[in-house]
C-alpha cells in the first residue's frame, strides 16, 4: 500500500475529503520527522515508537576496487520498535 492508497482507505473509512486526510497524513510525517531529527522519541501507544540512533562509522570495501579501503562515517538512521499490539496483531 502506498500513500495514496492509504489516503483513499482512510478517506472512506472515516468519511472525510481525500485532501482533508492528505493534510493529516503530511502533518504527522512531519512532526515525526521533526521530532526524532531533534533527538526525542514519538510514541504511538500499541503501535510503536519512533526515534533515531547513530549508526557508528567503520572500515568498509570501494566495491570498484575491492583491494581498497574506506572509512564510511557515522551517521543518524530512523528506528522503529513495534508496539505490544502490533506484534500481537501479527501472532495471530
Amino acid at each position: 500500500m502506498n500513500k495514496a492508497e492509504l489516503i483513499e482507505a482512510i478517506s472512506q473509512k472515516v468519511g472525510v475529503s481525500k485532501k482533508e486526510v492528505e493534510d493529516v497524513v503530511d502533518a504527522i510525517t512531519k512532526m515525526i520527522t521533526d521530532k526524532i531529527k531533534e533527538g526525542q522519541e514519538v510514541t504511538l501507544t500499541g503501535f510503536g515508537a519512533f526515534s533515531a540512533r547513530t549508526r557508528k562509522g567503520r572500515t568498509g570495501v570501494n566495491p570498484r576496487n575491492p583491494q581498497e579501503k574506506i572509512e564510511i562515517p557515522s551517521v543518524k538512521v530512523p528506528k522503529f520498535k513495534a508496539g505490544k499490539n502490533l506484534k500481537e496483531a501479527l501472532k495471530s
